[in-house]
Protein backbone atom coordinates (compact mmCIF):
# COMPACT_ATOMS: atom_id res chain seq x y z
CA UNK A 1 0.00 0.00 0.00
CA UNK A 2 1.68 2.79 -1.78
CA UNK A 3 1.10 6.74 -0.25
CA UNK A 4 -1.49 5.45 2.15
CA UNK A 5 -1.99 9.07 3.76
CA UNK A 6 -3.26 10.06 -0.01
CA UNK A 7 -5.61 6.96 -0.54
CA UNK A 8 -9.01 8.49 -0.08
CA UNK A 9 -10.78 4.98 1.42
CA UNK A 10 -8.06 4.70 3.83
CA UNK A 11 -8.45 7.97 4.78
CA UNK A 12 -12.10 7.68 4.94
CA UNK A 13 -11.83 4.45 6.66
CA UNK A 14 -9.33 6.36 9.57
CA UNK A 15 -11.42 9.15 9.91
CA UNK A 16 -14.72 7.27 10.90
CA UNK A 17 -12.34 4.55 13.40
CA UNK A 18 -11.38 8.13 15.27
CA UNK A 19 -15.10 9.46 15.32
CA UNK A 20 -15.83 5.91 16.93
CA UNK A 21 -13.34 6.69 19.22
CA UNK A 22 -14.70 9.65 20.54
CA UNK A 23 -17.97 8.18 21.26
CA UNK A 24 -16.67 5.45 23.32
CA UNK A 25 -14.39 8.02 25.12
CA UNK A 26 -15.58 10.94 24.95
CA UNK A 27 -12.95 12.52 26.69
CA UNK A 28 -10.53 11.95 23.36
CA UNK A 29 -9.19 15.87 23.00
CA UNK A 30 -7.35 14.69 19.81
CA UNK A 31 -6.35 12.17 18.01
CA UNK A 32 -4.37 11.27 14.79
CA UNK A 33 -3.56 8.33 12.27
CA UNK A 34 0.04 8.80 10.81
CA UNK A 35 2.80 7.53 8.60
CA UNK A 36 6.04 6.11 10.08
CA UNK A 37 7.04 9.50 8.33
CA UNK A 38 5.04 11.37 10.24
CA UNK A 39 2.54 12.18 7.19
CA UNK A 40 -0.84 12.63 8.84
CA UNK A 41 -3.98 10.45 7.28
CA UNK A 42 -6.84 11.90 9.14
CA UNK A 43 -7.56 13.32 12.82
CA UNK A 44 -10.18 14.34 14.39
CA UNK A 45 -12.13 16.07 15.79
CA UNK A 46 -11.67 19.38 14.63
CA UNK A 47 -8.93 20.83 17.01
CA UNK A 48 -6.31 23.86 17.37
CA UNK A 49 -3.91 21.54 17.63
CA UNK A 50 -1.71 21.14 15.17
CA UNK A 51 -2.02 18.19 13.37
CA UNK A 52 0.79 17.95 11.03
CA UNK A 53 3.08 19.24 14.19
CA UNK A 54 0.99 16.25 16.41
CA UNK A 55 1.99 13.70 13.51
CA UNK A 56 5.47 14.33 13.40
CA UNK A 57 5.79 14.82 16.99
CA UNK A 58 4.48 10.73 17.64
CA UNK A 59 6.72 9.91 14.77
CA UNK A 60 9.69 10.71 16.45
CA UNK A 61 8.60 9.29 20.04
CA UNK A 62 7.05 6.22 18.05
CA UNK A 63 10.72 5.70 16.48
CA UNK A 64 12.48 6.45 19.82
CA UNK A 65 10.41 3.76 21.71
CA UNK A 66 10.89 0.92 19.43
CA UNK A 67 14.59 1.47 19.72
CA UNK A 68 14.89 1.40 23.19
CA UNK A 69 12.82 -1.71 22.92
CA UNK A 70 15.24 -3.13 20.32
CA UNK A 71 18.32 -2.16 22.08
CA UNK A 72 17.62 -3.77 25.30
CA UNK A 73 16.39 -7.00 23.75
CA UNK A 74 12.53 -6.61 25.48
CA UNK A 75 10.29 -7.66 22.29
CA UNK A 76 7.99 -4.99 20.35
CA UNK A 77 7.33 -2.25 21.65
CA UNK A 78 3.13 -2.19 21.77
CA UNK A 79 2.17 1.44 22.98
CA UNK A 80 3.62 4.66 23.98
CA UNK A 81 2.53 6.85 27.56
CA UNK A 82 2.68 9.98 27.94
CA UNK A 83 1.60 11.39 31.45
CA UNK A 84 0.96 14.66 32.55
CA UNK A 85 -1.30 16.61 35.10
CA UNK A 86 -3.82 17.71 32.43
CA UNK A 87 -4.12 14.67 30.35
CA UNK A 88 -2.16 11.32 28.34
CA UNK A 89 -1.46 10.88 25.29
CA UNK A 90 -1.35 7.36 24.09
CA UNK A 91 0.26 6.00 20.83
CA UNK A 92 0.26 2.64 19.31
CA UNK A 93 1.05 1.01 15.44
CA UNK A 94 -1.98 -0.08 13.47
CA UNK A 95 -1.13 -3.90 13.26
CA UNK A 96 0.54 -5.03 9.82
CA UNK A 97 0.32 -1.20 8.41
CA UNK A 98 2.90 1.13 8.08
CA UNK A 99 0.73 3.48 10.70
CA UNK A 100 0.39 4.87 14.07
CA UNK A 101 -2.32 6.18 16.38
CA UNK A 102 -1.73 8.59 18.53
CA UNK A 103 -4.58 9.89 21.01
CA UNK A 104 -4.61 12.73 23.46
CA UNK A 105 -7.22 12.23 26.61
CA UNK A 106 -7.87 14.66 29.15
CA UNK A 107 -7.71 13.69 32.88
CA UNK A 108 -11.53 12.57 32.78
CA UNK A 109 -10.31 9.42 31.18
CA UNK A 110 -9.05 6.71 33.25
CA UNK A 111 -5.72 4.99 31.19
CA UNK A 112 -6.92 1.72 31.06
CA UNK A 113 -10.20 2.79 29.20
CA UNK A 114 -8.09 4.97 26.93
CA UNK A 115 -5.66 2.17 26.11
CA UNK A 116 -8.83 -0.04 25.43
CA UNK A 117 -10.46 2.38 23.73
CA UNK A 118 -6.94 2.96 21.22
CA UNK A 119 -6.43 -0.95 21.41
CA UNK A 120 -9.83 -1.18 19.53
CA UNK A 121 -9.41 1.11 17.36
CA UNK A 122 -6.14 0.01 16.30
CA UNK A 123 -7.65 -3.49 15.77
CA UNK A 124 -10.77 -2.06 13.50
CA UNK A 125 -8.63 -0.10 11.68
CA UNK A 126 -6.13 -2.92 10.53
CA UNK A 127 -8.86 -5.41 9.46
CA UNK A 128 -10.61 -2.73 7.45
CA UNK A 129 -7.20 -1.61 5.74
CA UNK A 130 -6.48 -5.26 5.01
CA UNK A 131 -9.63 -5.63 3.39
CA UNK A 132 -9.08 -3.16 0.71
Amino acid sequence: MNAVHRDPEAIALGHAALVEMRVIAPSLVFASILTDDGFELTHAPDSAIDGGRFASMTSSVQALSEAVTRELHIGASEYVVIASSAGHVLQMRIPGQPLILAALFDTHEMLGKALSTSRRCAELLSTQLRNL
